[in-house]
């Protein structure tokens, strides 16, 4: 039964966090943070841009709050809303903004570059945006852009590695874009690295069905 609990409860953050970030693509969304409390449940959302979040007089959030209750059948809910410290390093945020740059006609090259140079120069250790789809033409192709020291997999990058995937709506279809970012703070004693300031690019072409 409390396993039951647990997932149920995993399954409903995550509905509730897809929703938010439909919901709150204006204010720069980044994630949210639940706990139970004994009166209820508090919901910190992280975003870039708190105004949007709670809106004019309050609207927003209290829309969101009565959808918790009625759709999400969060008990009681409590919505606190706290800005995102830094924006070039929260992946979330930097990867919204490609998907909005794409969606608005700019070239995936250019846009991932700009991005790099912010969270690079914000102090990350490193820095990967993958960016999937038909980006042009009829064939789908993934496009890498690295700059940094960037661990990829095993338990070091679950640990020091924040990230993110985000989707863009182009006319051709659509295109995912996933950020990773390594933290500034992280402690690595065993890695000496030291960055060219060179953006690495990797393509990977493949064929799409045709239907």
């Amino acid at each position: 039964m409390i396993e039951r609990t647990f997932v149920g409860e995993n399954v409903s953050e995550t509905l509730i966090d897809e929703y938010f970030k439909t919901k709150l693509v204006r204010a720069g969304y980044s994630h949210i943070d639940f706990k139970k409390t004994p009166i209820g449940t508090r919901i910190t959302v992280f975003a870039e841009k708190p105004g949007f979040v709670i809106g004019r007089k309050g609207k927003m959030v209290k829309e969101l709050t009565e959808t918790l209750a009625t759709e999400y059948s969060v008990k009681n809910p409590q919505i606190e809303v706290k800005q995102v410290e830094n924006p070039d390093l929260d992946p979330a945020v930097v990867g919204h903004k490609i998907a909005s740059s794409l969606e608005r006609g700019m070239h995936f090259r250019k846009t991932a570059h700009s991005a790099i140079r912010r969270v690079m120069g914000s102090g990350a250790k490193g820095v990967a945006i993958i960016v999937s789809g038909k980006l042009s033409g009829e064939r789908s192709r993934t496009e890498k852009f690295m700059d940094g020291y960037m661990k990829h997999c095993g338990e070091p990058a679950e640990a020091l590695v924040n990230k993110s995937h985000q989707l863009a709506k182009l006319k051709l279809g659509i295109v995912g874009v996933t950020v990773k970012i390594m933290r500034p703070d992280v402690s690595l004693p065993d890695e000496i690295v030291i960055s060219s300031g060179e953006i690495k690019e990797v393509s990977e072409i493949s064929e799409v069905s045709q239907e």
